[in-house]
């Protein structure tokens, strides 16, 4: 069950071996998810701060995407609210600022030792500049861990190198360095195991020109399923309402 403070719940989820080994690493207080536009990194946050929590961590996921306001993680609030995740929203669509400010909330919940917080941050570096007067504070907190999302099948984003060119720009606009990497290849309904699969190479690749290490590799739960690999983390897909 979620505990009321994060002393508590660390405490607690360290005696549930069960429940701690079914996470695909050991959890951090802050988690941020970021990556290129189109990566697929709102499903894996949604998914993830899910997970969190039926693991026994108090959790909240904060949406702070200001690129693509049409798919965020708050189309998916009532989901999230039922599993018991609290969901911190950011209006930022049709704002006429470059870099819309943080409202208090998001601030109070990184300097808050209550819950786990999972950050859903805009695609791209632009994205990321919203994260930049908060780098201090996330740095403070001395247990964060903030993955890059990539999807090997993306045009942008195709060969290792040019993944690695977006981990800069969005570690240069935010102020907070990468500390781990997810690999999301996919082609939506069209991915198979071996869509996936393939990419191993590029994530490895990747993972050494950058030296942060393949958290996990995300998959649609029935492509994850036919998948044997330990690292593999089922996702189930994000509803859209657009």
């Amino acid at each position: 069950m979620p505990k009321d403070n994060y002393a508590d719940s660390t405490k607690a989820a360290a005696s549930h071996d069960a429940s701690k080994a079914s996470l695909p690493h050991c959890p951090k207080r802050v988690t941020i998810i970021s990556g290129h536009f189109g990566s697929g990194k709102t499903n894996i946050a949604v998914n993830y701060a899910m997970h969190l929590c039926k693991a026994g961590y108090k959790t909240a996921l904060a949406d702070l995407d200001t690129v693509n306001p049409y798919f965020r993680a708050k189309d998916s609030e009532n989901e999230l609210t039922s599993a018991g995740v609290r969901v911190v929203s950011v209006n930022f669509a049709n704002t006429n600022a470059d870099i819309p400010s943080v409202p208090a909330e998001i601030y109070s919940l990184l300097r808050s030792k209550d819950e786990y917080a999972v950050l859903d941050v805009g695609g791209d570096d632009m994205g990321a500049y919203v994260l930049g007067g908060m780098a201090q504070l996330v740095k403070n907190e001395n247990s964060f861990e903030h993955f890059f999302v990539v999807n090997f099948c993306r045009p942008l984003t195709p060969t290792a190198e040019e993944a690695a060119e977006y981990m800069k720009e969005i570690e240069l606009a935010c102020k907070i360095p990468f500390t781990g990497i997810i690999n999301n290849s996919n082609l939506g309904e069209e991915t198979t195991p071996e869509t996936v699969l393939v990419t191993a190479e590029k994530a490895a690749l990747l993972e050494k020109m950058t030296g942060k290490r393949i958290v996990m590799t995300t998959a649609e739960t029935g492509v994850a399923a036919q998948i044997k690999d330990e690292n593999i983390f089922p996702l189930e897909l994000q509803k859209k309402y657009w």
